[in-house]
């Protein structure tokens, strides 16, 4: 069941963004479909020695991505803490983060996606403008997983070119604002900044 959004969202992203927190630690870790990005995200969870909350953005729609999100739960330490939360990510961050926690999102192209099949297409710009305030001043670690699309052929239909732009800008958008980005590929990281 979805994470209901606090009409507070706005005042707490404030909130944090004027304390005097120390600065955040964020890192993206992008790649393509069976990269290693998932499994880099794991490890540097579990080499952080943090107590790690494993936010899942993937909605088991059918068979197939139900198979996924189990392979995926069969992988993760069974003491992390799981939250499912399609949609109003920034929230879930705001109520969980802390200088002794890890946070893990995997991954944020089915988050877009799933903000793209919204009727009101302005809760996509709401949610990820609201997940970038809260990004600069969260504690602890956070750890963004994406999938890159922009590195294959323009695709056919105007959802699919859509969803390739939306998430090359939150793609460029992360970037300017996290302090590490790591592109994967064939189970290597290649570290950008």
């Amino acid at each position: 069941m979805p994470y209901s959004k606090s009409p507070s969202t706005i005042d707490r992203i404030t909130a944090l963004m004027n304390s005097t927190l120390e600065p955040s630690r964020t890192e993206l870790i992008l790649g393509g479909t069976r990269s290693g990005k998932s499994r880099l995200a794991e490890k540097t969870a579990i080499e952080s020695h943090l107590e790690v909350i494993y936010i899942a953005t993937a909605s088991a729609q059918d068979a197939e991505m139900a198979q996924r999100i189990q392979t995926h739960q069969n992988q993760r330490p069974d003491h992390w803490t799981v939250i499912e939360e399609p949609l109003y990510l920034a929230q879930i961050l705001l109520d969980h983060a802390s200088e002794r926690r890890c946070l893990l999102v995997d991954c944020l192209t089915l988050w877009l996606t799933n903000l793209l099949m919204l009727k009101d297409q302005r809760i996509l710009n709401q949610q990820t403008d609201s997940l970038l305030k809260c990004l600069e001043k969260l504690p602890g670690l956070t750890i963004l997983v994406s999938n890159e699309t922009g590195l294959g052929i323009i695709p056919m239909g105007e959802l699919s070119r859509r969803f390739s732009d939306e998430a090359g800008f939150l793609h460029q958008r992360l970037g300017e604002v996290c302090d590490r980005v790591t592109f994967t590929v064939a189970g290597l990281a290649q570290v950008l900044k």
